[in-house]
């Protein structure tokens, strides 16, 4: 049976990303809702269930409309819990990206295990919309950096401190510095302290970004694309030269196409027996 609504989770370390695709009769699918909500590892599945329910209510969303989800998680404790969700809104157990799940990109990692889940999603996701290669840039908690080769393979890449992971360190350790608006100064020679930390934090991230993908291009080949998602994607992405496009549902869509390529392969599954 075709889905008629697809609920992809996402469990990140500081926020939780959802979205509901819907499918239309030619089989296209669209983002109806998303919502973002803090991670919070002590809560349990009857009240992140109410948090649900109280979203899904202010967008008029019904969750008997659900017809599958996908859930992908780096937040190990968190993932019983969600399960447990997931089951309870739809009467399933949910698609979970981990080992044993069809990609379709094999990953070059020397411990497959060891690569978070929404790594591989957002290179899968990359590699559907752009093709290879290519790097997934995505602005978390942590700063990561995920490789495509041109063939469509997995390769790895880097993991840098997050924006407000690197904030937080300086104003807990300089009892000078104070929390600043991460917004563009008026130039990069700051007058002020406030300027002089928006200065640095948006600029230095620019330039990091900027070296990192130079690297990485000069080991995958000039033509590499750039993607990059995650909440402070456009405020960077517009200081960048490297950046070409933003996709801030980069994770969702990538879930999105997991769930359809294993949906895919277990019809073919089927009709074998």
């Amino acid at each position: 049976m075709s889905p008629t609504a697809l609920l992809a989770v996402d469990v990140g370390n500081t926020n939780v990303t959802l979205g509901v695709y819907s499918y239309q009769s030619d089989g296209g699918a669209e983002l109806a809702h998303h919502w973002r909500m803090a991670t919070h590892r002590e809560q349990t599945s009857d009240e992140v269930l109410v948090a649900l329910h109280g979203l899904f209510g202010i967008a008029n969303c019904e969750p008997e409309s659900f017809s599958d989800v996908i859930l992908s998680s780096v937040v190990p404790p968190l993932l019983p819990i969600w399960e447990r969700v997931c089951r309870k809104l739809l009467g399933q157990p949910p698609v979970i990206v981990g080992p044993g799940i069809r990609t379709g990109m094999p990953v070059r990692y020397e411990n497959p295990r060891e690569v978070g889940a929404d790594r591989i999603v957002n290179a899968v996701a990359a590699f559907e919309l752009v093709g290879g290669p290519v790097v997934a840039v995505d602005f978390g908690t942590a700063t990561t950096f995920d490789c495509v080769s041109a063939k469509g393979e997995y390769l790895g890449g880097a993991i840098f401190p997050g924006v407000h992971i690197a904030m937080e360190a300086l104003f807990d350790r300089a009892s000078m510095l104070h929390r600043v608006e991460l917004v563009r100064p008026r130039s990069v020679i700051g007058r002020t302290t406030t300027a002089s930390l928006q200065s640095g934090l948006l600029f230095g991230y620019a330039g990091m970004v900027d070296s990192m993908v130079a690297r990485i291009q000069e080991e995958l080949g000039e033509s590499t694309r750039v993607i990059a998602t995650g909440g402070l994607a456009h405020r960077i992405a517009a200081e960048t030269k490297s950046i070409e496009r933003v996709e801030p549902f980069l994770t969702l869509e990538g879930l999105r196409i997991l769930f359809e390529k294993n949906r895919a392969a277990e019809g073919g599954a089927r009709k074998e027996k």
